[in-house]
């Protein structure tokens, strides 16, 4: 994890444990930056890339990173049923997705060899790394220096990764294979 990626994570974190901003204050200490100033300099770099704003007190104020969704009701994915739209709840769309903040990071898919398992080219997964793979999950994996997006399967005590395209074989490591981590959610852009 980058310097950066671990710096925002703790802001995340913050943000999510105390439901609100730190101060510069506190912001330094969570960083374990020696002065306020440090704190200041990166809320003005995060405030560029649109991840904090401030108010008008100058306080740190969550960006779009922190904006939950209106969650507006349910619709039938079977037979057509009257629906009214009322406003349930809001979530934030990492707390809907991401189970553990520190052991996740998100990977962009490229190639089509889990098509049918609908993840597609240009989709973004977020994968959990530490956490031991269940036969059926879908794993991004270093088999042999090579990366790859998987099935993981045990078959004859051996580990098999198997593509969800018929046009691809499933592969076996002949030399190493290390599980990067298991993938957790799918997100697409339409």
């Amino acid at each position: 994890m980058t310097k950066t990626s671990d710096h925002l994570a703790k802001l995340k974190k913050f943000h999510r444990d105390h439901k609100r901003m730190p101060s510069y204050g506190e912001l330094a200490a969570l960083l374990k930056f020696r002065s306020k100033n440090a704190a200041q300099y990166l809320v003005r770099k995060w405030q560029e890339a649109g991840i904090v704003g401030k108010d008008a007190a100058g306080k740190i104020v969550p960006g779009r990173l922190f904006r939950p969704v209106k969650v507006l009701g349910t619709v039938a994915a079977g037979w057509p049923s009257p629906a009214e739209e009322e406003n349930i709840d809001t979530i934030s769309l990492d707390d809907w997705l991401i189970r553990n903040r520190e052991a996740s990071f998100m990977l962009k898919v490229s190639g089509d060899s889990m098509i049918d398992a609908g993840i597609r080219p240009g989709d973004m997964v977020i994968l959990e790394r530490g956490r031991e793979p269940k036969a059926g999950d879908v794993v991004v994996a270093e088999v042999d220096r090579e990366w790859t997006i998987k099935y993981f399967e045990r078959r004859g005590g051996r580990v098999t990764l198997v593509p969800a395209n018929k046009a691809y074989r499933p592969i076996v490591a002949e030399e190493e294979l290390k599980i990067a981590g298991v993938v957790t959610a799918v997100i697409r852009r339409y």
